[in-house]
């Protein structure tokens, strides 16, 4: 698996990482061995990035994951977890609890220092928290050798302009803005955010199954022109013998300025699959032809969090 740097941190990502948001059973139920093997397949394979939340399963991610690490090495792997969002409508961005959260994440994850903790869909409050109260706190936990890089995740772009204008951070995480059909967090921040230094992942590759062969789920929030041209996309890559998803993942792990894409499933054989893919050249031909089914709705998204946050 590539390989590239985390902005100006001393940590190789694999370009290809491993969300372990489905481990918490946020999307199915989840057997103890499809999860166990999940985790193993992803490190044997090279996706060796993990990445979860005290949110995914209300901890049961971090849980399952803590069992399936135990008897891994721990220098084999780079862990990144999150805090400050608990429950659907649950944020605590305090000091007080960001020591407690950072405490309680290690105990269930059974190590005693976090590679990566990121402060998890800033967007639902006001953010200036973050940068008077929560990422100082962080900072001096990080003192402590707890904690070995801070960061911040959401989803509109206007965050990692509000945020990296007035604090240091090392690394951020936008979601499902660097997709076949969304490229914002390309266009609008990430050179922003190099010129920073600030190290720069990618999450959801498939923007919530947007850019899949399954059925399209209920609360997926994208605007109905959008669903409509990602149908349309799925159904000529299929005529062409080729998975959206397989174009979805190449694509978004092919930019050299985006350092890491996180894909997250409990199913071993869907891992296994996208790191063969990873391996595999993308279509460029095959890339125009879905561009120009998606260009009518390129770059439409919703809204998420506080409207001053978007």
């Amino acid at each position: 698996m590539q390989t590239r740097r985390l902005g100006r941190t001393n940590l190789e990502l694999p370009i290809l990482s491993f969300g372990a948001s489905s481990l918490g059973q946020e999307f199915r139920s989840v057997s103890l061995d499809e999860a166990l093997r999940s985790v193993r397949v992803a490190l044997e394979f090279g996706l060796n990035f993990i990445d979860t939340s005290p949110f995914y399963g209300r901890g049961m991610s971090e849980v399952l994951l803590g069992i399936a690490l135990r008897d891994v090495p721990r220098d084999s792997y780079t862990l990144c977890t999150k805090l400050g969002r608990y429950d659907l409508g649950h944020f605590d961005f305090s000091a007080k609890r960001v020591a407690e959260s950072i405490d309680v994440s290690l105990h269930r994850l059974g190590t005693d220092h976090i590679d990566i903790i990121l402060c998890h869909d800033i967007e639902f409050v006001p953010m200036q928290q973050i940068v008077d109260e929560t990422l100082p706190a962080i900072r001096k936990i990080q003192q402590q050798g707890k904690v070995r890089y801070v960061g911040f995740s959401g989803y509109p772009q206007k965050i990692f302009h509000f945020i990296c204008d007035q604090a240091d951070v090392d690394c951020v995480l936008s979601y499902n803005q660097y997709t076949l059909q969304n490229t914002r967090f390309l266009n609008e921040s990430v050179p922003y955010l190099k010129s920073k230094g600030v190290g720069v992942m990618n999450a959801g590759p498939f923007s919530a199954r947007l850019l899949t062969n399954a059925p399209l789920p209920k609360w997926l929030k994208e605007p109905e022109n959008v669903k409509a041209a990602a149908r349309k996309a799925a159904t000529h890559c299929e005529s062409k013998g080729v998975d959206i998803a397989k174009l979805a993942v190449q694509f978004s792990i092919a930019h050299p300025d985006i350092t890491t894409t996180v894909a997250g499933s409990a199913n071993p054989e869907n891992v296994r699959k996208w790191a063969q893919w990873a391996s595999e050249p993308l279509d460029q031909e095959l890339l125009k032809e879905v561009h120009s089914i998606f260009a009518p709705v390129m770059n439409l998204g919703h809204v998420e969090g506080l409207p001053e946050n978007n």
